[in-house]
């Protein structure tokens, strides 16, 4: 859409007010640059959009796309133009966290993006030993109810099969109490205490939950609710 307007608002919004737009920078900002990576955390947009979308923003100079070397598959990156939006994206994450995060409805309850910003939460580092698995057992899904984190080294891959190991700690929960604690809503104290959560493991893994599985970036940011 174009506006004709001088105005630099004008003029970025004829770049960045598409739909989609936001999202697939955030995606690429935290580290998807495959074109299914991309599809995985932005689960309900079509191939053909997609495709169309990051057309777009290459035409427009915001992403570059490279060549695998010796393969058929391309990698999406963003160019600095690209990367200069950062502080926008975390400054409108902030304004969503502190005025919008009371309008979320069971539709928004995604259990695969959830997933996704839990496998990207792990800190490896913080667990003990080299291999540790985390099952999900969300008790109010009747379709992909049981996901694991299997974190080996510094690598983590959440997985919908089960790997056939033991299991080093197990969440079971409903899916608005684990969306609640990663956004800062509700801590895991809280959820504990009133039995929306139930927590099995060692107490050295699940005492320090919140040291090797961080909660969203933003949770402390301030919610407008009541204002």
């Amino acid at each position: 859409m174009e506006y004709r307007q001088f105005c630099p608002v004008s003029k970025a919004s004829e770049i960045l007010g598409e739909r989609w737009t936001f999202l697939i920078v955030r995606e690429l900002l935290m580290g998807a640059h495959r074109f299914n990576e991309l599809q995985r955390g932005l689960a309900s947009i079509s191939p053909t959009v997609l495709t169309r979308r990051l057309n777009e923003l290459t035409s427009d100079g915001l992403v570059m796309r490279k060549r695998i070397p010796g393969q058929r598959v391309y990698e999406y990156h963003l160019t600095l133009a690209g990367r200069d939006l950062e502080p926008v994206i975390r400054a409108l994450a902030g304004w969503g966290m502190k005025w919008a995060r009371g309008r979320m409805t069971d539709a928004d309850l995604d259990v695969e993006l959830l997933m996704l910003y839990l496998e990207r939460s792990i800190h490896p580092d913080r667990l003990i030993g080299d291999e540790t698995i985390v099952c999900f057992s969300f008790t109010d899904l009747a379709q992909l109810n049981r996901w694991w984190l299997i974190v080996r080294g510094q690598s983590v891959e959440v997985c919908l099969d089960d790997p056939g190991k033991e299991v080093d700690v197990r969440f079971d929960v409903d899916l608005r109490t684990m969306v609640e604690i990663w956004m800062g809503d509700l801590s895991y104290r809280a959820a504990i205490r009133t039995g929306r959560l139930k927590l099995w493991g060692p107490s050295a893994l699940t005492r320090s939950v919140t040291d090797w599985m961080s909660n969203s970036a933003l949770a402390d940011a301030p919610s407008a609710a009541g204002i």
